[in-house]
């Protein structure tokens, strides 16, 4: 033996216990044997795997490399077998692991339902049952593979039952031919776009219609964060999964979308818990992120100012407090890129004791950054000049419109949270009424909470606003919900006595019949089209009236 080399009998895994030393040997010995891509077995190979099977009355698995090794062998139980832990081999997104599985089944059972979810999860070549009778004797043997992307198929194709002894399929031309197909797919991304490949993924209660709404304002937040979305899956369910949230079947299809997508991230509507990140991480081998992590990723892309990079790293830190449990692959897949940059990510491998004494120096500098601004507004409330705040769902475009009335340029871009630090402007309205016009941080449904208090010294702007502006996207097809979850949040902070306008922004992209409608709905509305500065007369007369004497 070479200097390094494992020894044979590391070779066996699984339900050793109670096996004699001469039926160890034997299974030791199926790791001297070279086995033949054709037909996953010779003859002999398969008569004494079959008599191995019915000596030790359990089921045998042999995990095959393409060269035809032996890398491991798994005993099993009666009616089951478990796979363990397979390394890190062929770690690729778009590829499959390079071992197949070929294990016996004690009677005349084809392939369960439980071999094709362990062959999806593992990446397997190919995974083949050998049935073995109550005399030891090989009968029908049955495989299946996976398949590329096919919306009228299973993602897997599993063969008919056939006779040991006549099955001749190459199982490694197989293989080869399709990592070949999943490969001509995906041709032209590149390792960058393949990082930056994504799958959507909404599980819930709610209404299926619901749902996909959802996951519609989560592929907007994916688009703004840089990432290419190549898929989505919903599945409404009465219960969530506790360790994985979706169930295994389910799991399995996200697994072979991943692979046929050739996708590094996965990325949950909703929050996932620690442990259940951990799990996903760990089953599917990709970035598993939840959308709290991809709104603190676009802030962290977004941040420009010492006070908003304050609040980013703050947000990120509370969210990873509960999550540092240990140096493990899930928490490795946190670090770095999508989820994981921006002020905080090197805060990721610090222990809870060194994140709260970094949270609590980030409280003192933001108490230092609120008592500024509120030194500020105590001047302009001196001075006596009003304040309009404009406030809406993101995206909705409320600094097109302080740039349109105050001819200003603010970024305002086609992006979800394009504007996170408070930006004001003093203008002279008719009458000689001088106003100070303040853009603030867009909302979105389920707000994180910790999101909410780090960005508090951003959003107390809002507590001084003689009138808000709320500005939505009239034509928006979640208009009624961003509308009502503004409503919800300005109610939160206490702030639903001062008085507000609505303006029905983008009023040029509705038809006649849709415009009719939305007033219908909110018929104190103001339509406004923020990039035209004469259509917002109506506006201003409006913020005129509530201003005080």
């Amino acid at each position: 033996m070479s200097k390094g080399a494992a020894p044979i009998a590391a070779k066996v895994r699984g339900s050793t216990s109670g096996l004699k030393p001469s039926q160890l040997k034997k299974l030791q010995r199926l790791a001297q044997r070279r086995y033949p891509s054709q037909g996953g077995l010779s003859r002999e190979q398969v008569r004494e795997v079959a008599g191995l099977t019915h000596e030790v009355g359990r089921q045998l698995g042999l995990l095959i490399d393409r060269q035809g090794r032996l890398e491991m062998v798994v005993v099993g139980e009666p009616g089951r077998i478990v796979i363990p832990e397979l390394g890190r081999q062929r770690q690729h997104s778009g590829r499959l692991r390079g071992l197949r599985l070929v294990h016996t089944h004690l009677g005349q059972e084809g392939l369960s339902e439980e071999d094709l979810m362990d062959m999806v999860f593992l990446r397997l070549d190919s995974i083949t049952v050998l049935e073995v009778d109550s005399h030891g004797t090989p009968g029908h043997m049955q495989w299946a593979h996976l398949l590329p992307a096919n919306a009228d198929a299973k993602p897997y194709t599993v063969s008919k039952r056939q006779p040991w002894d006549r099955v001749d399929i190459d199982f490694n031309a197989q293989a080869e031919a399709l990592e070949e197909e999943l490969a001509r797919r995906q041709e032209g991304i590149a390792l960058q776009a393949r990082e930056n490949t994504t799958l959507l993924v909404s599980v819930g209660t709610k209404p299926r219609a619901r749902l996909e709404a959802e996951l519609d304002e989560l592929d907007d937040l994916a688009q703004t964060a840089g990432l290419h979305v190549a898929g989505r899956l919903v599945q409404r369910v009465a219960r969530l999964n506790p360790k994985f949230i979706l169930g295994r079947g389910k799991l399995a299809e996200l697994e072979v979308k991943a692979l046929q997508a050739n996708a590094g991230i996965i990325i949950f509507d909703g929050e996932l818990s620690p442990s259940q990140m951990r799990n996903l991480a760990q089953v599917t081998e990709r970035k598993v992120l939840d959308r709290t992590q991809l709104i603190l990723d676009i802030f962290a892309q977004h941040a420009t100012s010492r006070a908003g990079k304050l609040q980013v790293e703050m947000a990120q830190l509370k969210y990873t407090l509960p999550r540092l449990v240990g140096q493990n692959r899930a928490l490795s897949r946190l670090a770095g890129g999508i989820g994981g940059r921006g002020p905080g990510e090197t805060k990721l491998e610090l222990d809870r004791r060194k994140v709260r004494e970094r949270i609590t120096r980030i409280r003192k500098e933001l108490d230092k950054v609120r008592k500024h601004r509120a030194h500020t507004r105590s001047r302009r409330s001196d001075a006596g000049v009003p304040i309009v705040a404009l406030v809406g769902y993101t995206n909705a475009g409320k600094s097109t419109l302080l740039n349109t009335i105050t001819h200003s340029q603010v970024v305002a871009e086609d992006k979800l949270f394009a504007t996170l630090d408070p930006t004001s402007r003093r203008i002279r309205f008719p009458q000689d009424r001088e106003v100070v016009l303040t853009d603030t941080v867009g909302f979105i449904r389920e707000l994180p909470e910790d999101l909410r208090e780090a960005f508090l010294a951003t959003l107390e702007e809002l507590e001084e606003a003689d009138v808000l502006i709320q500005v939505a996207d009239a034509g928006h097809p979640e208009l009624e919900e961003q509308v009502a979850a503004v409503d919800a949040i300005l109610q939160d902070m206490g702030l639903e006595d001062i008085p507000r306008l609505l303006a029905l922004n983008k009023w040029d992209t509705l038809e006649p019949e849709a415009r009719q409608r939305v007033l219908n709905i909110f018929p104190h509305g103001l339509p406004t089209t923020a990039l035209d500065k004469g259509g917002l007369e109506d506006l201003v007369q409006a913020i005129l009236k509530r201003l005080p004497a």
